[in-house]
């Protein structure tokens, strides 16, 4: 089982993730890379093999108002290829996430071009690099806009518009507010796109009281039998928020919201959700908690502190 985290290592935060200079600077897909094979080679010192690149990896590239930037591809052929190599030969998994306004069910016609040419962009990075099928593109179903039914179908319907070369790359994840496994299940029986797992947003939204084992196999039976599935897992954050106040006033506190990512997993519930799952498939993990890499290499010592049988029949990594 390879451990994943999201995009800013923080073991050496000097390492950048991508090229984030404004549009007036021209950054670079080019530069972009070079920061990524310097990633590479810290997850390589410190065996780590599952990587979520930043969606902003090519700046500007689907931009309407900036065409001068959507070349980037083709201009950095060589260099893809080479991140490519460097991946395979790090052993590592990765993936793409687009970000919150990446909409692929929008009723907004200008919305709905720019999110599936964000999802075909990422998709096109993967497939440049030559990555195996297990480098995914996650995203989400999207908006209700006023009803649910029809935005699930319009998804489905958006999606198959989309090249097969992009299809293949894309995979759906159930969100924490809108649209539960159920429904991600729906869209994969008429789209094939595979599903990934989040155990807090299934804890948050799951009208149909599916078990976390029944509503996590659903998951993992989308996947071919030759492919390792991923999910997600995070644990809700638990602190007080903070508000900063006006200049003489101290910072406001306010409840926390389940929603929100900790900083780091806590091992007991991950120890009891991986006991849930004993005897189903072999899956990855992305971690999606604040201290990133941190939060990866911690739990590792945490599993091999308290569930050391665990760990080692999974071979965590």
């Amino acid at each position: 089982m390879q451990l994943g985290f999201v995009v800013n290592p923080l073991g050496k935060p000097e390492l950048k993730s991508h090229d984030s200079r404004r549009w007036q600077n021209s950054p670079h897909l080019s530069v972009s890379l070079a920061y990524l094979r310097d990633i590479f080679a810290y997850l390589e010192a410190r065996d780590l093999r599952m990587y979520r690149m930043s969606s902003s990896l090519a700046p500007y590239a689907t931009h309407p108002e900036f065409p001068s930037f959507a070349n980037q591809l083709a201009e950095c052929r060589n260099e893809l290829v080479q991140c490519g190599q460097m991946a395979r030969a790090c052993d590592l998994r990765l993936s793409f996430h687009p970000g919150q306004y990446t909409v692929a069910n929008s009723p907004n016609p200008a919305t709905l071009v720019l999110s599936l040419a964000d999802l075909t962009l990422q998709a096109d990075i993967l497939n440049a690099m030559d990555l195996n099928a297990e480098a995914v593109v996650v995203t989400h179903v999207g908006g209700i806009f006023g009803n649910k039914q029809a935005a699930r179908e319009r998804f489905a319907t958006n999606i198959l518009t989309l090249p097969e070369r992009v299809r293949r790359r894309l995979v759906l994840e159930n969100d924490d507010s809108r649209f539960s496994v159920s429904d991600t299940v729906w869209v994969h029986e008429r789209t094939g796109l595979r599903l990934v797992f989040d155990n807090l947003h299934h804890r948050l939204n799951n009208p149909d009281n599916l078990s976390v084992r029944e509503a996590l196999n659903l998951c993992l039976a989308t996947w071919p039998t030759n492919q390792v599935p991923k999910i997600h897992f995070s644990s809700p954050r638990t602190e007080w928020l903070t508000e900063s106040g006006d200049r003489d006033e101290s910072p406001r506190l306010r409840a926390t919201r389940w929603s929100r990512h900790s900083d780091y997993i806590n091992p007991f519930e991950f120890i009891d959700f991986m006991e849930t799952a004993s005897r189903l498939r072999e899956f990855d993990v992305m971690l999606e908690a604040r201290a990133k890499d941190l939060a990866v290499m911690r739990l590792r010592e945490d599993m091999a502190q308290y569930a050391p049988a665990l760990a080692a029949n999974r071979s965590l990594n």
